[in-house]
């Protein structure tokens, strides 16, 4: 008899596939289009595989293909997928009276990221709770800006781009694939939109610490190393797009110098996760796309709505070759040693994704006929799930939409996740330990 019981990783990524069918078949019926559209397998497969990764690239318009139940099937596949399903499943057999088992605990607690298991349960209707209220008032706030732009239907637009905001998919109703361009100098659009999308990627963990300890010097190290990197790339990824687009006419050039810091700020914000943009990405420069590039391929922060290899892998990384440097034995932040594990992991996580950068570039240079910058981006917006497009998307092969969509699984799931899922056996401590043995490296 086969043994089918699943790792919590296994879990985790069939739960993630098992919705992305759901998804697909639901996109697939004269229902969920508009008067007179089609779509094919691969098509709808590609934009349920986005939305459920909350990654928000498309490969068909989203606000002109698809009618509002079709729309209504990518938000929920949005929200699904930004809270988790285990998140979801948790909450439904809470509401049925079911008990929550240790097996379930673990595949939450791996779901959410967390170092214990001590208050999952708690820890989970708190996301729930929070989400709700962060929508709610988002939503509110666009609702009452875009009803003036587009009447009742403003109403629904706002609540559904809160939604998209928040959970850092980047998926809009506006046609055309123009995002948020026409709203570049519209200070209440992009400061709600901004303000959600940076909730959405600083984690529920972090939000949950900073809401009950109030003080910064009171919060977890994890937090105050999430907030602090999120600062610091916010800044230097806002004057990077000011310096780099200041004179570009197709972008931050014509702007009024308010408007120009306004949308700097906007792009350094989304460019980690969230997909939205309120200049053109195709008119930026090829220097500010490879700039973009490594913002994408950090991303948000553990426990999030958001991908990348996370805030805090990267500052981590930064802080062991730091103290290498330094000729420091240990990697000391805020009066605090980090493990060695968690430098090994972090470490690891960097290099599967890198491999993952590579292997995926090779494919599209060899299936799509586009400059390497191009596809670059592309697959670094895919495997950070960020969303952001030079255009490159809708022009796809099928061999190339089918990899991006796996770069875009890959990065919901996280790299180490769906490496350890994949894995045939459990991890184990070797039963022997070797003398160590010398190298040369560098």
């Amino acid at each position: 008899m086969p043994d089918w019981k699943f790792t919590p990783y296994q879990v985790l990524v069939l739960s993630f596939a098992g919705l992305i069918a759901l998804g697909t078949l639901l996109l697939m019926t004269p229902q969920a289009l508009a008067g007179g559209n089609s779509i094919s397998i691969v098509d709808a497969l590609f934009t349920a595989t986005s939305a459920v990764c909350i990654t928000g690239l498309s490969v068909v318009d989203t606000g002109t293909q698809f009618s509002l139940f079709g729309q209504t099937v990518i938000i929920f596949l949005v929200q699904v997928g930004g809270l988790g399903l285990m998140t979801m499943t948790t909450l439904m057999a809470l509401l049925i009276g079911k008990k929550i088992r240790l097996r379930e605990r673990v595949i939450i607690q791996q779901a959410l990221n967390q170092l214990s298991m001590s208050g999952l349960v708690k820890l989970t209707l708190y996301i729930v709770k929070i989400t709700l209220l962060i929508e709610f008032v988002g939503g509110t706030i666009l609702a009452l800006r875009l009803y003036h732009d587009y009447g009742i239907m403003g109403i629904y637009m706002g609540y559904w781009h809160a939604i998209s905001a928040f959970c850092n998919a980047g998926f809009d109703l506006f046609g055309n694939f123009t995002s948020l361009t026409r709203y570049v100098g519209d200070f209440i659009v992009n400061m709600t939109v901004g303000v959600l999308i940076l909730l959405g990627g600083v984690g529920f963990t972090v939000i949950s610490d900073v809401w009950e300890s109030r003080q910064f010097s009171r919060c977890s190290l994890h937090t105050k190393i999430v907030l602090v990197t999120t600062a610091i790339l916010t800044v230097i990824g806002t004057l990077g797009v000011f310096m780099l687009e200041f004179t570009n006419e197709n972008t931050l050039g014509g702007l009024a110098w308010f408007d120009k810091i306004m949308a700097s700020l906007f792009q350094s914000l989304t460019v980690r996760s969230a997909g939205y943009a309120t200049i053109d990405i195709e008119q930026l420069h090829e220097a500010t796309w490879l700039y973009f590039c490594v913002l994408m391929f950090i991303g948000a922060s553990p426990a999030s709505t958001g991908g990348g290899i996370k805030t805090t892998t990267f500052a981590v990384i930064v802080m062991a070759v730091s103290a290498f440097i330094q000729g420091k034995a240990d990697v000391e932040i805020f009066q605090r040693k980090i493990p060695y594990v968690v430098i090994y992991k972090s470490f690891a996580i960097f290099s599967i994704a890198v491999g993952l950068v590579v292997s995926f570039c090779i494919i599209l240079s060899l299936t799509e006929e586009a400059p390497f910058i191009l596809i670059l981006f592309e697959v670094v917006s895919a495997l950070g799930t960020t969303g952001l497009s030079t255009g490159l998307t809708p022009e796809l092969t099928n061999t190339g939409k089918i990899s991006i969509m796996i770069a875009m699984f890959a990065g919901r799931v996280g790299p180490m996740t769906l490496v350890l899922a994949l894995a045939l056996k459990k991890q184990k401590s070797s039963p022997v330990q070797y003398p160590e043995g010398k190298i040369i490296i560098g």
